[in-house]
């Protein structure tokens, strides 16, 4: 059975309340590792609590996209023949207590929905060129046949500069049954407050900083984690080698172009241009004008990782 919750007068807080709540379309590819944005685990922080995500609703590519949104559903409608309304509302499928459904647009007349994106990603834009879409996009509108149970899904996507494209997605039981286990067994973790493996995306260091950007003073044992140790050692060593080696290549490039500040061949551009940094001396001003005060200074607080070799 599917019931709705209108979005109608729900104010932005509720509205990010709501959604914390379960499993939404755009959290399917982070849980399933396919955002570059996002992780499992972090995700997994988000929807426990542990971390607020900071409102991105005024960033200039978030309006753009919002606002472009109703502009994309004219012109898929143009494009297809299709009409199209609102759903305003979370959708929730009693078959799948963990999430729910908050898609864009509805297709009348037609058991489908329809996915609006902008992007100017020029990665992005080569594959709506080649017929495809990024995976991410594939889980999301997946989830929403699951949700939904609906027969198919369409994206379309205004590719600033380059054009208009739209696809068709079948549902797929198969990919939409192994979709379902993922996310049942991610909430799983949510509920028990028990988190999935870490990995070396940005975002899960960013959660790993915000969840423990307070350090005590207790030291703990650490032979569990002695491989890791140990391997992150070998990686810091391939690292530094791989870094002089790379170095000695730009340099070999830079002893060739002298003073140019461009080059080119067949395969490569390369520019060398020179730059002015503009710095405040601190020193400098504090000679002539004294000490600043210390209520004029920013107090920002950091954990540093050191490793060392015993």
């Amino acid at each position: 059975m599917i019931r709705k919750v209108s979005t109608l007068n729900m104010s932005h807080e509720d509205w990010l309340a709501e959604r914390r709540k379960s499993i939404g379309g755009s959290d399917a590819g982070a849980l399933l590792g396919l955002n570059k944005y996002s992780s499992p685990y972090s995700l997994w922080a988000e929807k426990t609590g542990k971390v607020i995500p900071p409102d991105i609703s005024d960033k200039e590519a978030v309006r753009l996209g919002h606002d472009l949104e109703d502009y994309v559903a004219k012109r898929f409608a143009e494009e297809t023949g299709k009409s199209v309304r609102r759903a305003n509302s979370f959708f929730y499928n009693s078959a799948y207590p963990f999430a729910h459904a908050l898609p864009d647009r509805m297709v009348a007349h037609e058991s489908a929905v329809l996915e609006c994106k902008t992007t100017s990603s020029w990665e992005i834009i080569k594959q709506c060129r080649e017929g495809k879409f990024p995976d991410q996009w594939y889980a999301q509108v997946m989830h929403y046949q699951m949700v939904l149970g609906v027969a198919k899904a369409y994206l379309a996507c205004l590719c600033f500069g380059h054009g208009f494209y739209w696809f068709e997605i079948e549902r797929d039981e198969a990919e939409i049954a192994a979709l379902a286990a993922a996310e049942r067994e991610f909430w799983d973790l949510v509920q028990r407050q028990s988190p999935p493996p870490v990995d070396g995306t940005e975002a899960t260091q960013d959660a790993l900083r915000t969840i423990y950007a307070e350090s005590s003073e207790r030291s703990v044992d650490l032979s569990a984690v002695e491989s890791a140790l140990k391997m992150r050692g070998i990686i810091e060593g391939q690292i530094k080698d791989l870094t002089e080696q790379k170095n000695e290549q730009e340099a070999i490039i830079q002893s060739w172009m002298a003073d140019a500040e461009r080059g080119e061949s067949a395969l490569y551009k390369v520019s060398w241009k020179t730059q002015e940094r503009r710095t405040f001396d601190r020193k400098a001003w504090e000679k002539d004008h004294g000490a600043i005060p210390d209520n004029y200074f920013k107090v920002s607080k950091s954990r540093p990782f050191k490793v060392t070799a015993r």
